[in-house]
Formats: C-alpha cells, structure tokens, sequence
C-alpha cells in the first residue's frame, strides 16, 4: 500500500489511533484521543457525555425537527499487526485489523463539519466501545446518557477490503446476519496414554462433536436458507502422554434468520446431550456474545441509495446493492431500535478483514467524511 507523505488531518487522526488498539471496554486511550479532540472544536453547540469508555456526542440544530445518529466503534481485535506501516500497534498483541481506526476518524470528521456548519437539525454522535466483544450497542441503547439524544434515524458504515476506494455497497434489508459465539466445554476422566480403558478421552469426543456439528447446517437448515457453524479454536490435554481430561471447542454461529438461530442451537444442544451419554461425560454450553441482524430499514436506505445514485459528488462515487453477508455487526441492535442504515465503504485491500496484514486505503477517509456530511446536509433540508 503506498503511504500519503503529507496526510490529510482525519488521515492523521487514522494513524494515531491505529498505534493505541485497545480491547472492548478498555479502550482508555481512545477515549482520552477522541475526548481531547471534540474538545478542540467549537463548543458553543455541542454537550459531551461519556458511557464506560464509550462517548455520545450532541451537536444542536438551528432549527431542530428531528434528530439524525451517527455511529463509529471504536475497539480493536488480540491480533498480532504484521503490516508495513511505520505507525504500527504500540501495545504488542493488539491490533485494528477491523478497521474501526477509519471508522473513528471518519466519526471525527463528520462532527468537526458539522461543529463548524451546523444543520437545521440535532444530531447524536456515537463512539461506541466493545462492538468485537462483549457487545457494546446493546448495553449502550439502554443507558441514561443516550436517552435525552435517541435518533430518529441512525447511521453506519464498515469498511470492505473487497471493494475498491470510491464503492459504496448496501441494500434495504437484512445485510449481515444474527451472529452467536460458541463455547462447549468437555469434562471426562484423565489418565496415562498406555491406560485409556481407565480413562475417559475428551479429545476424542472434541474431535467426534466437531464432525457432528457441521451436520446440524447439512442436515438440518433447509438448503435454501442460510447458516455457518465453524469452530475456530480447540484446546484439549496438557502432554503428549496423558490422555485428556477437559477439552473445549471454539467457534461461532451465523444465520439469516432469529428463527434458524433457535434452530441450530437447540441441535447443537441435542448433539451435545448425546455426547455425553455416548462418552460418559458431562458437557456445558455457553453462547457468549449474541448480535442482532443488521437489518437495513427498507425507505431510508432506499433513500440514501437513490441520493448517491443521483447526485453529483466532489469524488467518483459507484453505488452497488449488494447481497447479504453473514458478518456480525453489533450495530443490528441499533437498528432494531431506531430506522436507519449500515453500508460498506471500499478500501480496496488484498487482505480482509481481521487480518494481520490489513492495509487500507485511507483515501477513503476523506471520501467518506465527505459523503455523510452531505447527505445528512441533504437529509436535513427535506
């Protein structure tokens, strides 16, 4: 990825955040970052509140009617960054490999335009912690300090490396899935490896579940729905020569609908039952984190489409509808609340999401800044 010698100002403000990456609910420097900056704007519309470490923002209208939100994440992933950068993570571990450095700077830009040039509306800015895990929205939607500035619609974007800089991507509807996290734990009886009929193996019985697990989307979601059980991660014994006591399987769940996610789970906790009769063992199940669909409110996207299809923008703008993902965004519980939209920004990357080598293309920093400032301009003059 070639690297801007002289940034942009939110280009910049990318760059600083990417070195401080912090896990959901203890981003603390983040937070001083985003905090010492909103202070530096014009202060004579705006009120600051903060929620754990997250940050709602008010910017008063001239003449409000309605209320407009704007959300940005801001936690990073335990990912290890193996990019070129020279502004690389400085805490060892911990990486932005989701992208949520954009999406912060992009928030930052879109209130400094509207700090400076405020609309006829109220606006709500929201950067949001936890949104990898545990999940930040749900809790944040509930809390005091939101209440007095809840939107009438609301607004997001994640940043697709599959898409060049310049795309836009969204539909009305469902655009990424319900998403649960899978914990199964195994307990049997340990043992010496040259005694296993004194032993209860639970590496065996990891191994036989996972296989039986992905019958659960072959054999039981109907072929013309979708759904993914993938399990990501497995631990299991503690020596070559002792046969396992505990093993505990890893993964997530992914489906396009709430009632496929009842479905899958009570098989998965049919098939556990069943292990632990057929292993003598006992075995526990815990579904972590659960986010809602993202689902996109049919008019206001339809809307938002046909602006960008419609109007001409100070940079070359493609508009693509695109399918459904099986993405997990905690922002589905935002627009369960409120109507509104998510879209994907291109970023054009080889490498995706999650990844260690992420390196996107901050040019759509500036695009994006660009994008919502106008359309929430335009959205307030109708």
């Amino acid at each position: 990825m070639s690297v801007a010698v002289n940034p942009s100002r939110f280009v910049q403000i990318r760059r600083d955040l990417h070195k401080i990456p912090e896990l959901g609910f203890q981003e603390f420097k983040t937070q001083r970052y985003l905090l010492d900056y909103i202070a530096s704007l014009p202060q004579e519309r705006l009120e600051v509140r903060t929620w754990r470490t997250g940050i709602i923002v008010n910017v008063k209208g001239t003449a409000p009617k309605r209320r407009f939100g704007y959300r940005a994440d801001i936690d990073a992933l335990p990912i290890t960054e193996d990019t070129g950068y020279d502004f690389r993570s400085e805490h060892p571990g911990f990486m932005h490999a989701c992208g949520h450095d954009l999406h912060m700077s992009i928030g930052l830009g879109i209130l400094t335009h509207f700090a400076q040039q405020p609309i006829r509306d109220n606006l709500t800015f929201i950067f949001q912690p936890a949104e990898e895990g545990p999940g930040g929205a749900k809790p944040m939607l509930e809390c005091e300090e939101l209440r007095d500035w809840m939107p009438d619609e609301i607004f997001a974007l994640h940043i697709a490396p599959e898409y060049p800089v310049g795309t836009v991507a969204t539909k009305p509807g469902i655009l990424f899935a319900n998403t649960s996290e899978l914990f199964i734990t195994l307990t049997g009886k340990g043992g010496h490896a040259a005694f296993p009929h004194n032993a209860n193996d639970m590496v065996i019985a990891a191994c036989q579940l996972v296989g039986q697990l992905q019958t659960v989307i072959s054999r039981n979601v109907n072929p013309l729905d979708s759904a993914v059980i993938t399990i990501g991660k497995i631990d299991g014994g503690t020596k070559q020569n002792i046969i396992a006591e505990t093993a505990r399987l890893e993964g997530t769940i992914r489906t396009l609908s709430a009632e496929t996610m009842s479905l899958v789970k009570s098989r998965i906790e049919a098939l556990v039952a069943g292990m632990e009769t057929a292993f003598a063992c006992k075995a526990e199940i815990d579904y972590g984190a659960n986010y809602r669909q993202v689902f996109n409110e049919a008019d206001v996207t339809g809307q938002f489409m046909n602006w960008v299809r419609d109007t001409d923008h100070s940079m070359p703008l493609q508009l693509i509808e695109c399918t459904e993902a099986m993405t997990g965004e905690d922002f589905g519980y935002f627009l369960e609340a409120v109507p509104g939209f998510m879209f994907w920004l291109g970023v054009g990357t080889p490498y995706g999401l999650h990844h260690a080598k992420l390196e996107p293309d901050e040019r759509a920093i500036d695009l994006a800044i660009d994008l919502m400032s106008r359309f929430l301009t335009w959205k307030s003059q109708q």
